[in-house]
């Protein structure tokens, strides 16, 4: 319980830049390296358009294997570290924050103990998201731990035990993928729960520093509605509707540089508030030339359902 005292008591904001003055469009001068910051051109994976209006080819899920052969097609990015200006993003101006938070849960086979994670992991997802947010209910359904190779979809059969980065970039749900996971998990109280304001948001968190295949997250407004299509999950008996994402030059991307276990990154996937000018945060693994040999990432990700009373 100590531990749990511990973290409860510090504040799981990041302080404000030490030039507070500076706005994130001052500190993206192209060409310029920020001083202590790390800052990458990379490749970013966007969805090829097949150019005869057909939908994108679904992912389809079942016996363990994923297979997601969906064409797409690379461009070249500068991705920004955000270190020393973690406090600049903000979930509903841009669609991701970090925050500082410690878990009771440390290494890779205590997060892959399915039984730990929803008895002592998922309560601290939910403490945390009702201190950021204000929201008085968060439900986290569902969890993934990622430890595998960047390659893993080519795996092949039961490529799924062994899930890595994700190097493409999506979010996990389109506005009506949203709708469907509410319905799903709260088919009693759906009709009222879309009547008022709710939130997908995900808890990104590193279980060991991050040097390979770290996750960067696009800036919400710098990604045009037209940048998003709509794109299925099959399973063999449902489905699910993600975003997946065209290319475009003005997408804005940010990472953290060796991102440690306590400094979680918390991405908003869906809002029902269409009036925030974050909506939804596409994000992606990426491959930093300089950390291309380390051993694969060890990740964790939840997902929650954040409920508000307005």
């Amino acid at each position: 319980m100590a531990a749990a005292v511990a973290t409860q008591s510090q504040s799981p904001l990041f302080p404000p830049p030490v030039n507070s003055e500076t706005s994130p469009a001052e500190t993206q001068v192209p060409g310029r390296q920020r001083a202590g910051r790390h800052d990458v051109s990379a490749i970013i994976n966007y969805y090829k358009e097949p150019g005869d209006g057909s939908p994108p080819m679904p992912i389809v899920i079942a016996d363990n294997t994923v297979k997601n052969e969906r064409p797409m097609v690379p461009q070249q990015h500068t991705i920004r570290d955000v270190t020393g200006a973690e406090s600049t993003y903000a979930l509903d101006e841009h669609g991701f924050q970090f925050v500082r938070h410690a878990s009771q849960l440390a290494g890779l086979a205590a997060f892959q103990d399915e039984a730990r994670v929803a008895a002592e992991y998922y309560p601290e997802c939910v403490r945390l998201l009702k201190e950021i947010t204000g929201a008085p209910r968060v439900h986290v359904w569902d969890h993934k731990t990622r430890s595998g190779p960047s390659n893993w979809h080519a795996l092949g059969r039961g490529n799924r035990s062994a899930r890595g980065p994700l190097l493409r970039a999506h979010v996990d749900q389109s506005y009506a993928g949203a709708e469907l996971v509410l319905r799903r998990h709260f088919p009693g109280e759906a009709d009222e729960l879309v009547g008022r304001r709710y939130q997908i948001i995900n808890l990104w968190r590193p279980i060991r520093p991050v040097l390979k295949s770290p996750l960067c997250v696009a800036s919400a407004p710098s990604i045009p509605e037209s940048d998003l299509v709509a794109a299925s999950i099959i399973y063999p008996s449902d489905r699910d509707e993600t975003w997946t994402i065209l290319p475009g030059a003005r997408h804005e991307w940010y990472y953290k540089h060796r991102q440690r276990p306590d400094e979680v990154l918390l991405i908003k996937c869906y809002d029902s508030n269409a009036d925030v000018p974050a909506r939804r945060a596409p994000h992606s693994a990426f491959e930093d030339p300089e950390t291309a040999d380390e051993e694969p990432r060890e990740s964790i990700e939840a997902r929650a359902l954040v409920f508000y009373d307005e």
